[in-house]
């Protein structure tokens, strides 16, 4: 049999989901957007994941979709292919729906190309750190589509409309250091550790008062589409929310005491 798509494994508290097609270079399947709303679905779930990291099998992130795949569908029946093209990206969005709703932080660990649905994948996450031989496009416009997986709805909010205009109507390749500089990333490190830079990041998410970073990465989510006076009401929910937990009390306690507080996640 051949091996999963999307590996998971959960560890110490983090959820780590691993693109699993390292041959095309991660290239989007149909059998890797199952498995992604499946593992994010039970990722969101399980009280013992505390944060998940996104990251890429071998040399690179994601590839974006798989071109051969669309090119023998089109060839070989395209009434078909046509038929079922626009429900193929609407299942692939629940994905990015259930990393945006997640209550608790999602990490993109990049390394490679990062190109397509792998780019939009990026920009839903919470935060990406990436090696710094990594590169981006949003390289639709070279077979002839528009873009998906939210790039054209969240790009725009990410680095403005114009950087947004150019990314998606040139299709150009821009180095780590450039998606740094326009907040597509959080972090680059040399490539050497990227995987040890990614754990501890994680690590320190993990060890965090999850059900307060759930609060706030809602919240922050939310704030583009609310008012000040309904978003002023949703801030004093969640703070007063956040204020019954466990976490809360250890947090003043360990203030008071003057050591490091342990969060437990709730």
């Amino acid at each position: 049999m051949s091996a999963p798509h999307v590996l998971a494994e959960v560890k110490d508290g983090i959820g780590w989901l691993t693109l699993n097609r390292p041959e095309s270079l991660n290239a989007l399947s149909f059998e890797m957007t199952d498995l992604l709303i499946r593992h994010t679905a039970e990722f969101e779930k399980d009280s013992a994941v505390r944060c998940v990291v996104i990251c890429g099998a071998g040399t690179h992130f994601m590839a974006g979709g798989d071109i051969k795949g669309f090119h023998k569908s089109l060839t070989e029946n395209k009434a078909a292919h046509l038929a079922g093209f626009e429900m193929r990206v609407v299942k692939a969005h629940q994905t990015i729906y259930q990393i945006r709703r997640m209550a608790k932080p999602v990490l993109a660990s990049v390394q490679g190309a990062a190109a397509g649905f792998g780019l939009s994948l990026i920009l839903n996450c919470d935060l990406a750190i990436a090696s710094d031989d990594a590169f981006f496009t949003l390289a639709y416009r070279h077979i002839g589509l528009s873009a998906d997986g939210g790039a054209t709805y969240f790009l725009p909010r990410i680095v403005g409309e114009r950087k947004a205009l150019e990314i998606a109507l040139l299709g150009e390749r821009f180095t780590a250091q450039e998606a740094r500089d326009n907040n597509i990333l959080n972090w680059i490190v040399p490539r050497e550790k990227l995987a040890a830079e990614t754990e501890a990041m994680a690590r320190k998410l993990a060890d965090g008062p999850t059900f307060a970073l759930g609060v706030a990465k809602r919240l922050i989510r939310n704030s583009f589409d609310n008012s000040w006076d309904e978003h002023s009401h949703r801030e004093a929910e969640g703070l007063a929310a956040c204020a019954a937990t466990e976490d809360h009390a250890e947090g003043l306690a360990a203030f008071l005491e003057k050591r490091k507080a342990s969060f437990r996640g709730r």
